[in-house]
């Protein structure tokens, strides 16, 4: 029986209602006249304490509270793909048709085209057994994605009793019917799935994959996996949106989840704006084809922000169970934490560090906890994976406030933007003193195997010479350079070259926007091996002036830029030179 109350107190978000003895926590539920869509968050005897997900102005105590029945839940159905979403995934395009720019309340629609037909192509027949999570069929619901038909996790399942034959069908059409233990049991071409409820799969993988995103520091230096979690901190203007767009466009991923969870309106309308103009990288379509956007800015409802982040890896597992690579990208998990605190100082909850929830660590937990690689429920076998990729906003960059610590308890990679990089025009501002990543040994090799079995050996080393320059700059500063000898010169050197020719890339650049694997290795062994011969040259007695000088250092610095990814001969060619010019200069001196 569905509960039905009555409003007795209005808060902001936060409503509270009495004669809910029949509510569930989490159930859903119509608030006032308008038909409101909330939430029970806690319930005391009969009250029930609800967060709305719309405007609650004009709200006044005695209007009706009725329970649905149902946990805040998504559609997952062809149709997704390509979509604008708010917090409790209503289309804001079919929204906005209906009320105009300013999306009025109480407004209902579905959050796909359940009209639209898609061609169905079954791969069961009649007296097939089905098991939860078995694929019956597909249809094709972009250019880029195929759409596999799943039995539902929630499905009895047993055996295929009738099924359709290939055409056209809409969403409402029953594909197929499972019999088991004398009963039908329909499935159609969607189902729905409670939000916060983590969908299940067969069994997880170890991250061994990496997740290749085409950006130097990220992938050799900082790497994330499949199934892997990350999180970009960094205070404002230092670029986490843009590095975000970067990961979302070139990631090696089949499907983007992109939530734009209580950021500015102006940061969200770009990415609205840009995403449907960009193109796929790797087929020429468009990237919308492959991409969901979840929208709730922040002068949207701020309880629809907290929802915003489960209804958007919800939507990441379900492309996840059909056997594909998904990437997450939240921009920010502080904009949510911040709906947290509001919600809970509006409930009245003791409050935790900087008026945070106590519950904060748990929640964070919860969500990057569904990242993963797993195997799949059901047949036929596939692997899919979730990588989440969390941006913090920390007031003032302080990395020691409550959202950024407690996020570095739960992710292996810890992208960390720098202020004073950012304002010196070096982009990305990842701090490669204060970044880690905790899946570089397990991805080394696949890195072995398919680039060259000394990348870890040349990574590490690379690194090192960072390092070493971080602690040589300390004595710079007290004594001046000219108190090195010329061996620690070379290291400031070198450093300096990796940073401008690997480090740093540029987004906006047609070539250096995007940079392969192959071409990431090879830049990184012609420094590498730039600083092994001279340190060679040194022992021989050549000048440091004489090895700053040889004419193939601004051609590698330049490099990044001028060679494109088809072109990898070009590098070897500059190795080349590289070994002529310092067998020049090493000869010159042993004449003399």
């Amino acid at each position: 029986m569905a509960a039905q109350g009555r409003i007795v107190w209005v808060s902001g978000p936060a409503v509270k209602a009495d004669g809910m003895s029949d509510a569930k926590m989490y159930e859903t539920v119509t608030v006032g006249s308008s038909k409101l869509v909330g939430e029970v968050i806690r319930l005391t005897g009969d009250v029930a304490f609800i967060q709305v997900y719309e405007s609650t102005s004009g709200l006044k105590p005695g209007e009706p509270v009725i329970g649905t029945g149902n946990p805040l839940s998504v559609l997952l159905g062809p149709g997704i793909i390509g979509q604008l979403y708010d917090g409790i995934q209503r289309p804001l395009r079919e929204l906005s048709k209906a009320s105009g720019s300013f999306i009025g309340r109480g407004i209902t629609t579905t959050p796909v085209d359940m009209i639209k037909k898609y061609h169905f192509v079954p791969k069961v027949g009649n007296g097939d057994v089905v098991h939860p999570g078995f694929i019956i069929g597909t249809v094709q619901e972009t250019d880029l994605i195929e759409h596999s038909i799943m039995v539902p996790p929630d499905h009895p399942g047993g055996v295929i009793s009738s099924i359709v034959s290939e055409g056209d069908y809409d969403l409402e059409t029953v594909l197929a019917s499972a019999e088991k233990d004398g009963q039908n049991t329909p499935i159609k071409m969607y189902h729905r799935w409670p939000v916060r409820k983590p969908r299940p799969y067969h069994k997880r993988y170890d991250p061994t994959v990496p997740l290749l995103t085409g950006q130097r520091v990220i992938d050799t230096f900082f790497p994330i996996a499949k199934g892997g979690t990350g999180s970009i901190p960094g205070a404002f203007g230092t670029g986490k949106t843009v590095t975000l767009h970067q990961i979302a466009k070139w990631a090696d991923s089949q499907v983007v989840v992109y939530i734009g969870c209580g950021e500015r309106g102006n940061e969200m309308t770009e990415v609205l704006v840009e995403f449907p103009h960009l193109k796929d990288p790797r087929s020429g379509k468009p990237l919308m084809d492959r991409t969901v956007l979840v929208a709730n800015t922040s002068n949207m409802p701020v309880a629809a922000r907290e929802a915003s982040i489960y209804t958007g890896v919800t939507i990441a597992e379900y492309y996840r169970d059909m056997g594909k690579d998904v990437v997450l990208v939240a921009d920010s998990t502080s904009r949510w934490a911040e709906a947290l605190r509001e919600m809970s100082g509006r409930l009245e909850e003791m409050p935790a560090e900087e008026g945070y929830p106590s519950y904060l660590a748990s929640r964070l937990a919860e969500f990057y906890e569904r990242a993963g690689r797993v195997k799949a429920s059901g047949s036929p076998d596939r692997d899919g994976s979730v990588t989440l990729i969390g941006a913090v906003s920390p007031s003032g960059g302080d990395f020691t406030e409550p959202v950024t610590t407690h996020t570095m308890r739960f992710i292996k990679t810890f992208w960390a933007l720098d202020a004073k990089l950012a304002y010196s025009r070096h982009y990305p501002s990842i701090n490669w003193m204060n970044s880690y990543s905790g899946y570089l040994a397990d991805i080394a090799k696949w890195w072995g195997e398919n680039i060259s079995e000394e990348w870890l050996s040349l990574r590490s080393e690379a690194y090192g010479l960072l390092q070493r320059e971080d602690t040589l700059k300390e004595i710079v500063r007290l004594l001046g350079p000219e108190a090195l000898p010329d061996e620690e010169k070379l290291i400031l050197e070198v450093a300096r070259m990796v940073k401008i020719g690997l480090l740093q890339q540029n987004s906006f650049d047609d070539v250096d926007t995007y940079c392969s694997p192959e071409k990431q290795y090879k830049l990184m062994k012609l420094l590498v091996d730039f600083y092994r011969r001279g340190q060679q040259a040194l022992k021989e007695g050549t000048p440091l002036a004489d090895i700053r000088n040889i004419s193939v250092v601004s051609l590698i610095l330049k490099a990044r830029m001028d060679v494109k990814d088809n072109e990898m001969a070009k590098l070897d060619q500059l190795d080349v030179q590289m070994q002529e010019e310092f067998k020049t200069i090493t000869g010159v001196k042993v004449s003399n």
